[in-house]
């Protein structure tokens, strides 16, 4: 009997959630895997023609989206690298013995609850004003001025906005790795005469492999299905030179009008982004050690 009403509330609890589930996230998906093998304008009342893969291998000679595909991938490698090392040096810091350490993970954790649309237009204030004011001032205008307008610039912008907002919540995790390392495995090394730089390579990075590997997780999906703050921030520009994936994918939808084709490239770009982090997840789980 108990086994039954154990069961009644697993059923309770999860069936909604999995209709929801299946109505938001299944059905749409495979909706837009039926898209993907039409042409069609997505105006309902005009026909959808079947054209096979023909959407498919268009891809080969867009160069507008090999661009972009070339884009998000260098994007999400720099913010993969930039997001994890802040990060792990701001997790180490508050759980070093500072006198103000949790007030400095609530400040270091903020910019992550900003909305991506708010910090895309707080940081286009930040390029436009404050970096030609300290140009100016210092008469580093060569590296302070608006990024923004820079086709070299721009994408080094996203990930300097990218990596400000997401430095935080991967700092978490940090701290919920460290914090969970033996205190003695530390202490013993201590003993043993290891230095402060042995100490970390040789235990602290060994036994966070498994907060690297959610936190790489995290990063490679969030970079490369960014969208808010490449929208609100560069719009895609300065002459398509941050229009990333989610954005080119967008725009060939709802502003060309090609929903077929634009169903295409939303299927390689999930077979993509699948691909990648399945990898990355079973490449650092390889590495992780028990304890």
């Amino acid at each position: 009997m108990a086994k039954r009403n154990k069961i009644g509330w697993y059923l309770l609890f999860t069936v909604p959630l999995l209709i929801i589930f299946t109505i938001v996230v299944i059905i749409p998906f495979v909706i837009g895997i039926y898209y993907a093998f039409f042409q069609w304008d997505g105006i309902s009342a005009n026909p959808m023609e079947f054209n096979g893969l023909d959407n498919f291998f268009r891809l080969m000679d867009d160069e507008r989206f090999l661009r972009s595909t070339w884009l998000t991938v260098l994007f999400t490698v720099l913010s993969v690298i930039t997001v994890n090392a802040v990060g792990l040096a701001f997790a180490l810091l508050v759980t070093s013995k500072l006198k103000l350490a949790n007030l400095a993970r609530t400040m270091l954790f903020m910019p992550y609850l900003i909305g991506g649309l708010i910090l895309g237009y707080i940081w286009q204030f930040v390029f436009l004003d404050v970096f030609t004011l300290i140009g100016g001032i210092t008469g580093l205008d060569s590296l302070f001025f608006n990024w923004l307008n820079d086709e070299d610039f721009a994408l080094f912008a996203l990930v300097l906005v990218f990596t400000w907002q997401m430095a935080g919540y991967v700092m978490i995790v940090y701290i919920a790795g460290l914090q969970g390392i033996p205190g003695e495995v530390v202490e013993a090394a201590k003993m043993d005469g290891a230095s402060g730089w042995q100490r970390f390579s040789r235990i602290t990075v060994p036994l966070l492999m498994p907060a690297f590997t959610i936190s790489l997780f995290l990063t490679l999906s969030y970079g490369f299905k960014i969208y808010d703050v490449n929208l609100s921030l560069t719009g895609g520009g300065p002459a398509n030179a941050t229009e990333l994936f989610a954005m080119n994918i967008y725009n060939e939808i709802f502003g060309y009008n090609n929903y077929g084709y634009g169903q295409a490239k939303a299927i390689v770009f999930f077979v993509i982004v699948a691909a990648i982090t399945l990898t990355q997840v079973y490449l650092t789980k390889k590495r992780e050690v028990e304890m």
